[in-house]
């Protein structure tokens, strides 16, 4: 079909929104990009738009990982991260299987206790009180156990578990198999696509999750990356990576520390996007209308 003047006008105007949109949404992670690899001394005196490293250099690199505390708040969090999502998917797949069978006794009545807490919650006070009187203070349990289940993602599991044939269901019961068996073997391989965004949304919620930890963490060799990274950027909290720096130049270099951190903290969880992106859009749809 031949398109006419004003749809091609406005098609052009369309891409060029979108193009100075994604330009726009870019260019942030470019520019700490470009200033994490700059010499310090010619970053502070530059501005505008950076388009190009300013003296290349890996020295701010070279500093955020000589520093002990980024190291052990990696492996904090990809603790958290690990175990964390594995207890989420767990929980979240056995409860959302139970709660999506036909015949499971008051799961209406569950559903209701379930999406209210999406509305109405205890509060900081109760919850701390909570996990103190649990035992669960200063240990990496009080990150993981509170989190173990969201209800948002808990319906959307559901609303996937329920487009599964209730055939299978029967089939399988006919060879013997129990609930359990049903769940993991039929129910599971069949709802892949939810699975991985499930992983996607608790992975990603673990990694950039700092609030939890600094309420409830005191020792600071179980504190999380991001935790440490908001000390960098919000604190101010340099002085530990500058030990072998002139102190003329301390000011400087740690400007760029801060930009070095932010890429070390984004990068390995934007590698982890592409390997589940084919899941992702399917796996939304199929639980985006919520029963």
């Amino acid at each position: 079909m031949k398109q006419t003047t004003g749809e091609r006008v406005f098609g052009v105007f369309n891409i060029a929104l979108l193009v100075a949109l994604s330009l726009a949404s870019l260019y942030p992670l470019v520019f700490v990009l470009f200033a994490s690899f700059s010499d310090p001394g010619q970053l502070v005196q530059t501005r505008g738009i950076l388009l190009a490293p300013k003296g290349f250099t890996f020295d701010a690199y070279k500093m955020v990982f000589l520093n002990p505390s980024i190291g052990t708040a990696y492996l904090n969090t990809l603790f958290y991260v690990i175990v964390g999502t594995s207890i989420n998917i767990f929980l979240s797949s056995m409860a959302a299987y139970g709660l999506s069978r036909r015949d499971v006794l008051w799961k209406n009545a569950i559903m209701f206790m379930i999406t209210f807490t999406m509305f109405f919650e205890g509060g900081l006070i109760p919850s701390f009180l909570l996990i103190n009187e649990l035992g669960m203070l200063d240990t990496r349990w009080a990150i993981i156990i509170p989190s173990a289940i969201s209800a948002f993602n808990l319906i959307i599991m559901r609303t996937a578990f329920q487009a599964v044939p209730p055939e299978l269901e029967e089939s399988a019961k006919l060879d013997g198999a129990n609930d359990f068996r049903i769940c993991w073997a039929v129910v599971f391989p069949l709802s892949l696509p939810v699975i991985a965004v499930m992983l996607l949304f608790y992975g990603v919620s673990h990694w950039n999750s700092w609030f939890s930890a600094m309420i409830y963490l005191q020792d600071r060799g179980l504190f999380p990356l991001q935790l440490i990274l908001r000390e960098i950027l919000i604190v101010n909290d340099t002085n530990s990576m500058m030990t072998d720096v002139s102190s003329g130049d301390q000011m400087p270099i740690g400007e760029t520390i801060k930009y070095a951190t932010i890429i070390v903290a984004t990068v390995p969880i934007l590698c982890v996007y592409p390997f589940l992106q084919k899941y992702f859009v399917k796996g939304v749809m199929i639980g985006a209308v919520k029963g």
